[in-house]
C-alpha cells in the first residue's frame, strides 16, 4: 500500500515563547526545549490542565502503548486533559530530550524526542506552531528490564568451559520442538503464519515469549506461491521490509510472489520461529478456571489441545472469500474460481474468460488470462481508483521509502514513524493534494480510461488509495500495466451487476450476456470476524466488533469515529485476544506494539489499559 507523505501546514512563525522566528534550526531548538520544559514540569507536577494546555485547541496525542497501553488518538486539549488525568499518576513520564536536532519548515517545527515511563523507553515526534503542539506520537520501543538482546547484551552462544553433558544448539532446538505445545505450553499462539503471523513471532521471540505459530499450508510462504504465478509485490521493496531482516538491497524493486514465498520460509528458520505447518485451528474457547485458551489443532493429522494465555489472530487483512451466489452458478458448464484459488495454470488459449471485479486483483488476473491468450472481459460493478505505481512512487512514497529517502537519513524506523505520526483526521487533506498532483500528472492516461468506459474515482473525498485501504480495504487498482490492456480493448470491459450465470455466459442487468468457458470472482474478502465466528463463536466475534476501518461514515466504513484501526494490534473487548494483520508495512511496524503489550503482561508488569474502544458493530 501507498503512504501518506504531504500534509496540510498553516504558514507561521514558531520560536520557544509563542512569537515569530525565522526558519533557523537554532531557534527551533530552542522551541522545542522551551515546549518540553513546560510539559515536563506539567506531567511532573500532576497538572493534566497545564499539560493539555501546551497543545493547540484542537491538537493531536497520537499515542501507541505509552500512555495509554492502547493505540488512541486524542483529539483536543479535554480529550488530551482526560486521559493524562486517567493515566499519568501510573505511567509517571520523565525524562524527555531532544533525540536529534530539530528542523523547521513553513513556520512548522518539527523534532524527534526520547522519553521514560515507569514500564519503558520511548520514541516521540512532535509537531509545534506558534509554540503550541499540532501533533505529538509517543510510542513504547522497550521495556526496562526486558530489553531484547542484541548487539553489546546478545547471547554468548557457547559455553568455554568444558564439562559433561553440554548441549548444542540443534540439540536444544530439537527439544523446544519435542516439548512446546505438548510438556511446556506457549505463551502465545498465533493462527496464521503469513507475513504478519512470523514478524510478530519474530519480535515475541526477541523478547523471549514463548510463542506457536500455526499455519495451515505446508510451507511458509505458500500463501504467496499459491497465487496466480504473475503477481508481484505491487509496493516498492523498500516499504515492504520484515521486523530485523531487510530484503538484501540488490533485490529487485517488486520481487515475484515467489520470491517473496522463498524470502517468509527462510526468515520462518533464520529467526528460530516455532513455526507448526501443516496445521489447522479447530476452534479455540476461553477456560475461566484457568485463564487460558483451549486451542485445538491438527497437526499434520494429530490432535493437539494448546493451553495459551494469549491467542492472537493474524490472518490477513480480510475474513473468507467472498463468493457471491448469483441464480445458476450450478449450472454453468465451464471453470470457476474465486482470485484466492486462480493460480494462472493450465491451457486457457482461446477460451472466453469473464472476471467479475475490477480491483486489484482482477487485473492482475485479466493481464495473466489476456497473457496466455484468452478471450477475456472485466465486469466492473462499482468505480474503482487507479493509481499508475510510477505516479506512487515519485508523489507518494519516495519521500519515505526509497533510496533517496535513505540517502537522506530517513531509514524505515524513521519512515514508519512519520507516518504514524499523521492522527487519520488530518489524512484525508494531507493526501487529497498528492492525488491532485497525480490526477494532473496522468491526465492522458485517466482521460484514456474513462474514453475506454472505465468508471473512475479518487474517493469519496478525493484522498485517494490509502485512505479507501485504511477505511474499505477495497475499491483500487495499482497500476502495474493492466490499465493499458484495458484502453486498448485488449481486455474488454463490462459495466453493471451479474444478474444471473448461465451453463455458458454471465448475464447482466441491463440484459448483455457474455458468453463465458472460465470465470473469476474478484469480488474480494469478507470481515476478519468471521475467523472469530467459526473458530471461537459469535458471541465472541459480536463483543469483538468490527474489524478495521476507523469510523470515518463513508462507504462500508461507518461511524462512530474511532480515530484508529478498529481493534487492530491493541486491547479488544475480549481479554486476551488480540488481531494481527495488515501490509507488509503494517504488519512490520505494529508488530513492535502488540509485543510489547504482550510481553509486559507475561512479565506481571501493570498495564492500565486507556478506554478500550466499544463494539459498535456486530459481525
Amino acid at each position: 500500500m501507498t503512504e501518506m507523505t504531504a500534509a496540510p501546514t498553516e504558514r507561521g512563525r514558531v520560536d520557544h515563547a509563542g512569537g515569530g522566528v525565522d526558519d533557523d534550526p537554532v531557534n527551533a531548538d530552542s522551541a522545542v526545549e522551551h515546549w518540553l520544559a513546560a510539559f515536563d514540569q506539567a506531567l511532573r507536577d500532576g497538572q493534566p490542565d497545564r499539560a493539555a494546555e501546551l497543545f493547540e485547541a484542537d491538537g493531536y496525542w497520537r499515542d501507541f502503548v505509552a500512555f495509554t497501553w492502547n493505540l488512541r488518538t486524542l483529539e483536543g486539549r479535554e480529550e488530551i486533559r482526560r486521559m493524562l488525568e486517567t493515566q499519568l499518576a501510573e505511567i509517571y513520564p520523565s525524562d524527555w530530550s531532544l533525540d536529534e536536532p530539530a528542523t523547521v519548515s513553513d513556520g512548522v517545527v518539527e523534532s524527534w524526542l526520547a522519553f521514560e515511563t515507569a514500564a519503558g523507553r520511548g520514541w516521540a515526534h512532535l509537531r509545534l506552531r506558534d509554540g503550541k503542539a499540532w501533533t505529538l506520537l509517543t510510542t513504547m520501543q522497550e521495556l526496562k528490564g526486558h530489553e531484547e538482546k542484541k548487539r553489546r547484551t546478545r547471547d554468548q552462544g557457547v559455553e568455554h568451559v568444558v564439562r559433561r553433558g553440554r548441549t548444542t544448539w540443534l540439540e536444544q532446538k530439537a527439544e523446544r520442538q519435542e516439548t512446546l505445545g505438548y510438556s511446556e505450553q506457549p505463551y502465545a499462539v498465533i493462527v496464521g503464519g503469513g507475513q504478519g503471523g512470523i514478524g510478530l513471532a519474530a519480535r515475541l521471540k526477541r523478547l523471549g515469549v514463548p510463542t506457536i505459530v500455526i499455519e495451515k499450508n505446508e510451507r511458509a510462504g505458500d500463501s504467496w506461491r499459491k497465487r496466480y504465478k504473475s503477481l508481484h509485490l505491487h509496493d516498492p521493496v523498500w516499504y515492504d521490509h520484515l521486523p530485523y531482516l531487510p530484503f538484501p538491497d540488490d533485490w529487485p524493486v517488486f520481487p515475484s510472489k515467489d520470491k517473496v514465498g522463498d524470502w517468509l520460509e527462510h526468515y520462518t528458520a533464520i529467526m528460530e520461529l516455532d513455526y507448526w505447518t501443516g496445521t489447522r485451528c479447530l476452534n479455540a474457547d476461553f477456560d475461566d478456571e484457568s485463564g487460558t485458551w483451549r486451542v485445538e489443532v491438527d497437526r499434520q493429522g494429530e490432535r493437539v489441545e494448546l493451553r495459551p494465555t494469549q491467542l492472537i489472530f493474524a490472518l490477513g487483512v480480510s475474513g473468507y472469500p467472498n463468493i457471491p451466489r448469483f441464480e445458476g452458478t450450478e449450472s454453468f458448464t465451464g471453470e470457476q474460481w474465486h482470485s484466492s484459488e486462480f493460480t494462472g495454470e493450465g491451457d486457457v488459449e482461446g477460451k472466453r474468460a469473464v472476471v467479475i471485479g475490477s480491483n486489484n486483483s482482477a487485473h492482475d488476473i485479466c493481464a495473466a488470462l489476456w497473457d496466455h491468450g484468452a478471450e477475456v472481459t472485466m465486469v466492473q460493478r462499482s468505480s474503482t481508483h487507479i493509481a499508475r505505481s510510477e505516479s506512487l512512487m515519485s508523489l507518494a512514497l519516495g519521500p519515505l521509502y526509497s533510496e533517496d529517502a535513505l540517502d537522506a537519513g530517513v531509514t524505515t524506523e524513521k519512515a514508519d514513524m512519520l507516518f504514524a505520526s499523521w492522527p487519520y483526521r488530518l489524512l484525508p487533506d494531507a493526501q487529497i493534494p498528492v492525488y491532485e498532483q497525480m490526477a494532473a500528472k496522468d491526465a492522458e492516461f485517466y482521460r484514456q480510461l474513462r474514453e475506454a468506459g472505465f468508471e473512475l474515482d479518487f474517493g469519496e473525498d478525493g484522498s485517494g488509495l490509502f485512505l479507501k485501504y485504511l477505511r474499505r480495504g477495497s475499491g483500487y487498482y495499482i497500476d502495474v500495466g493492466a490499465s493499458q490492456l484495458v484502453i486498448d480493448g485488449e481486455v474488454a470491459l463490462e459495466r453493471g451487476q451479474v444478474t444471473r450465470i448461465l451453463p455458458d455466459a454471465v448475464e447482466l442487468d441491463g440484459g448483455t450476456t457474455l458468453p463465458a468457458d472460465i470465470i473469476v470472482y474478484a469480488t474480494g474478502y469478507g470481515s476478519m470476524n468471521q475467523w472469530l465466528t467459526d473458530l471461537v463463536s459469535q458471541q465472541v466475534a459480536d463483543k469483538v466488533g468490527k474489524v478495521w476501518g476507523y469510523g470515518s461514515d463513508t462507504t462500508r466504513d461507518p461511524g462512530p469515529w474511532e480515530g484508529e484501526l478498529r481493534n487492530m494490534w491493541k486491547p479488544t473487548n475480549v481479554d486476551q485476544l488480540w488481531i494481527h494483520g495488515g501490509n507488509l508495512h503494517q504488519s512490520r511496524h505494529y508488530s513492535k506494539y502488540l509485543a510489547l503489550q504482550l510481553k509486559a503482561r507475561m512479565e506481571g508488569i501493570p498495564t492500565p489499559v486507556y478506554r478500550v474502544q466499544e463494539a459498535h458493530h456486530t459481525c
